[in-house]
């Protein structure tokens, strides 16, 4: 069993930066594919970044890429999310995730364990 636990979400101008960060629970995380994927009220979620446990980064949402930076940290079984130039159409709630197997899938049903998400707001 692993648990996500996010934290760096908030309130940023635009073309501002956050940077968002999961500590997992558990020995399994260096074997774990580690994602990052974004929803809206009303809209499916959407996967933004995930690293295999190679620590390759094997998936960017289009619209973030260039922009958005993923990370892992398995000493410290931390995944991180870099965000610069911030758009207020990043605005959504952040969910980290881990898959039983170290590659990646950008398909939210591949995963097996999600946090309780950190919300992201970007004013104009």
């Amino acid at each position: 069993q692993v648990q996500l636990v996010e934290s760096g979400g908030g309130s940023v101008q635009a073309g501002g930066s956050l940077r968002l960060s999961c500590v997992a629970s558990g020995s399994m995380f260096s074997r774990n594919c580690m994602g990052w994927f974004r929803q809206a009220p009303g809209k499916e979620r959407e996967g933004v970044a995930s690293m295999t446990s190679a620590i390759i980064p094997t998936y960017y949402l289009d619209s973030v890429r260039g922009r958005f930076t993923i990370s892992r940290d398995n000493a410290k079984n931390t995944v991180y999310l870099q965000m610069n130039s911030l758009k207020p159409e990043d605005t959504d709630m952040y969910y980290c995730t881990a898959r039983n197997v170290g590659s990646c899938s950008s398909l939210s049903g591949q995963y097996n364990y999600w946090g309780q998400g950190t919300q992201v707001t970007v004013s104009s």
